[in-house]
């Protein structure tokens, strides 16, 4: 199991953090463009009670979705490794 950590990498390359949590940052990716509520995605993504951590539900809320998107619009093609000439 990998730690989630509130603040994800915010490098311009690749991490092992986000290697690790590609799958979450999907399932970011397809609640915000379903519209689902950020505080039931944080709940159950992150197990982070918005009700109880309102400050710290958004926070990490926010910082994972702008990595995902990040990741979905400049990192994913550093999975693809060096490109072919």
């Amino acid at each position: 199991m990998t730690v989630l950590l509130d603040q994800p990498p915010d490098d311009a390359a690749l991490s092992g953090y986000d290697l690790a949590h590609l799958k979450l940052y999907l399932r970011l990716l397809d609640a915000d463009r379903e519209g689902a509520d950020w505080r039931e995605v944080v709940q159950t993504l992150f197990g982070i009670c918005p009700a109880s951590e309102p400050e710290r539900a958004a926070r990490v809320h926010s910082a994972h979705l702008a990595r995902a998107k990040w990741m979905s619009e400049n990192g994913f093609g550093q999975l693809l490794g060096p490109r072919l000439n």
